[in-house]
């Protein structure tokens, strides 16, 4: 009895190792490689999986869903020689899964050391402008690239993006300036190209006011309607002069001119002192001179010269000493 006991024992045991290592339960997200003493089998999908126990076979899970690796900032220098630190993240999955046992040993490490080398190595061959500019197509070089040397272990690297890329403060502040000076140019040509407008647009408002007279009236009357509307206690209104000209001419009169009076008699003209030389002699006598006629410019008499009041002209007398 003792010894048909010990047996049954031990055959429960070796049945409950052989439920451990025989029964394996594998998820919808994953797929299970076999190696049955050393050798590659049949891939097990999901649900619940029977092995040879007892070490025999041995099963690897591998994880089907896409994996988010975070690349550790990487510095590279540029083809314009710029250092910059720049920090990415891989985006990849398993299609492959006897491929990712069998042909690497550990395949996550792998693929994030060969994102940083691939990483560096496409930095290097781009400038500045293309980093922050053309990140859409660097990501995508990136992407392919990666793949490429991911292939043969099974994975698949869906999308790589670059999150952040820091330059040096000095950059930063060139980069900074060189902004400015863009945008203040670009407000000058459009202030250029306001001002041009607008003087072809005054251009054109002036050659239609002057086809048509009224419409300079209409503008003054507009303008005096604004200004009153701001109820300004002084109003300045320009009139133009070719308004009131009729007006002049119908009102203006000729002025008669100013003539002497009759009974005030005229100032006799003193003679001139005698010229003394520097003994104190008089002087010799000089014949007189005639002036030359001059013949007179025609007047033509107008409206402004017949309102003109003239200037009555009078001899100065000069004051004898002694007087």
């Amino acid at each position: 009895m003792a010894i048909a006991a010990l047996f049954v024992v031990v055959l429960l045991i070796i049945a409950l190792i052989a439920w451990a290592t025989g029964i394996r339960i594998i998820n919808e997200y994953e797929r299970g490689v076999v190696l049955r003493l050393g050798r590659l089998m049949k891939l097990k999908g999901p649900g619940l999986r029977v092995i040879v126990p007892f070490g025999i076979d041995k099963l690897i899970k591998v994880d089907l869903r896409t994996v988010t690796l975070e690349v550790p900032p990487q510095e590279a220098i540029t083809v314009d020689n710029v250092t910059v630190t720049v920090l990415a993240v891989i985006y990849f999955q398993v299609v492959q899964p006897q491929a990712a046992v069998t042909a690497v040993q550990n395949y996550y490490n792998a693929t994030s050391q060969i994102s940083q080398t691939t990483l560096r190595s496409v930095l290097g061959q781009c400038s500045l402008h293309d980093l922050l500019a053309e990140r859409t197509k660097l990501n995508a070089s990136l992407q392919r690239f990666i793949d490429e040397q991911t292939e043969p272990w099974g994975i698949k690297v869906t999308a790589v993006e670059i999150k952040d890329v820091e330059m040096p403060e000095q950059m930063q502040r060139a980069m900074a300036r060189q902004a400015e000076a863009e945008r203040e140019k670009a407000a000058k040509i459009i202030n250029a190209e306001g001002e041009l407008e607008s003087a072809q647009k005054l251009a054109d408002a002036a050659r239609v006011i002057s086809s048509e007279p009224a419409a300079l009236q209409l503008r003054y009357m507009q303008t005096l309607a604004e200004i009153g509307e701001e109820q300004n206690t002084v109003i300045v209104f320009p009139l133009p002069m070719d308004l009131i000209a009729p007006l002049m001419n119908l009102t203006g009169r000729a002025t008669p001119p100013l003539l002497p009076r009759p009974d005030r008699p005229p100032v006799p003209a003193l003679p001139a002192p005698e010229p003394i030389t520097d003994d104190g002699g008089p002087a010799p006598e000089l014949a007189p001179v005639e002036p030359e006629p001059v013949p007179a410019a025609p007047v033509q008499a107008t409206a402004a010269a017949q309102r003109a009041v003239p200037v009555m002209r009078g001899s100065i007398v000069p004051r004898q000493q002694g007087q």
